[in-house]
C-alpha cells in the first residue's frame, strides 16, 4: 500500500504504556491464545462477534461485558532487550500505518456521508497491550481487535497483526487495513442506526435466528471495508499490485467456518455469527467494486449472503 506520506489521524489514543492497559499481551509464540480456543467456543458459542482468529478466536464486543470469560491476562511481553528494541521500531512504523489507515476512512465516509446529507463522527482508536477497559466492558489481546458502540471506540493490540500473518497466514499491510476498516464499518452501522436496530431485534429472537441476523450485520461490515479500499485507489490510489488478494486472504482466512473447523475438526453452521469464508469474500469484493451504501444492504429480503 501507499500509505506512507499520507496525513496521519489525530483521533488516535495509544495507551499501551498507561495503567488502563493491563498486564499481558499476545505472548511470543501464541500457544496460550490456541488453548483458550475450546474454552472460548464452549462458553460463547460463537457468540460475540467473531472477527479474526488465528488457529485462535478474536471477538468483537457488540455491547455486554465479556471479563470474567477468559480470565487473566497472557503471558506479558519480555521488557527490555534487543527484541524489544526491534519491537519497538516496528510498533513505531504499525502506528504510523495505523494513523493513516483511520486518517483514510475518515476522509472516505466523511465524504460518502456529506453526500448522503448526513455529518460523519469520527470514531476514536485506541492502542492498547494485554487488557483494556471499555464502554462495553474488559477488552483483551485474545478477543482480537474490536469496536465498542457505546463508546465509539476501536480497540487494536498490534500483536494482533504478527499473530493474523503467522497463525493464519493472512500477511500484507493490506490485509491489516481490511482488519481496521471492518471495525469502522462496525461504526458506519453505529451512526447509521443499523447496530440499534440488530440488538433490538435480537432481542425476541431465538438464538439461531439471532445468529443468522449477526451474519448479516458483519458481512455488512466487511462490505463496508470494501467501499474504503474502492475509494481508497479511486481517488487516492493507495492500493498496489497484491493489495486485494491480501485483503481477500484475509476475509477467507476468518470466515466462521474455516475458524470452526481448526478449532473442532467439524463444521455446524448453526452458531455461526459472521458467515462463511466465501461469505465475506463475496461481499467485501461487492462493496470494492461496486463502492456504495446501496450495494451492501445485507438485510434485503432476498439478498444473497
Amino acid at each position: 500500500m501507499r500509505w506512507r506520506g499520507r496525513r496521519q489521524s489525530n483521533n488516535v489514543d495509544d495507551e499501551r504504556f498507561s495503567s488502563a492497559s493491563g498486564p499481558g499481551g499476545m505472548g511470543s509464540a501464541g500457544g496460550g491464545l490456541l488453548r483458550l480456543l475450546p474454552t472460548v467456543i464452549r462458553l460463547l458459542g460463537f457468540k460475540g462477534t467473531l472477527i479474526a482468529g488465528l488457529g485462535v478466536a478474536a471477538f468483537v464486543l457488540l455491547g455486554g461485558d465479556l471479563s470474567g470469560l477468559l480470565g487473566g491476562g497472557m503471558p506479558a511481553r519480555s521488557p527490555g532487550g534487543a527484541d524489544t528494541q526491534r519491537q519497538s521500531a516496528a510498533e513505531t512504523e504499525q502506528v504510523a500505518f495505523v494513523k493513516a489507515i483511520l486518517a483514510d476512512t475518515e476522509d472516505t465516509w466523511q465524504k460518502l456521508f456529506a453526500e448522503a446529507g448526513r455529518k460523519y463522527e469520527y470514531p476514536r482508536l485506541v492502542l492498547y497491550r494485554g487488557a483494556i477497559q471499555s464502554a462495553c466492558g474488559t477488552g483483551r489481546s485474545a478477543m482480537g481487535p474490536f469496536y465498542c458502540p457505546g463508546d465509539h471506540r476501536v480497540y487494536l493490540d498490534l500483536g494482533f497483526f504478527d499473530e493474523l500473518a503467522r497463525r493464519h497466514g493472512a500477511p500484507g499491510d493490506f490485509a491489516q487495513a481490511y482488519v481496521i476498516a471492518h471495525e469502522i464499518g462496525h461504526h458506519v452501522q453505529t451512526l447509521l442506526g443499523t447496530s440499534a436496530r440488530v440488538q433490538k431485534a435480537r432481542r425476541s429472537l431465538g438464538e439461531a435466528a439471532g445468529n443468522r441476523l449477526s451474519v448479516r450485520q458483519e458481512l455488512q461490515a466487511d462490505c463496508y471495508a470494501g467501499i474504503w479500499a474502492h475509494h481508497a485507489n479511486r481517488s487516492r490510489q493507495l492500493l498496489e499490485k497484491g493489495d486485494m488478494e491480501e485483503g481477500l486472504t484475509a476475509a477467507n482466512a476468518i470466515g466462521d467456518d474455516r475458524l470452526q473447523r481448526e478449532a473442532t475438526g467439524r463444521v455446524s453452521p448453526d452458531p455461526f455469527t459472521h458467515g462463511t469464508s466465501g461469505q465475506r469474500v463475496r461481499w467485501f469484493s461487492r462493496g470494492y467494486k461496486q463502492g456504495t451504501l446501496n450495494a451492501c444492504d445485507t438485510f434485503a429480503k432476498g439478498a444473497r449472503l
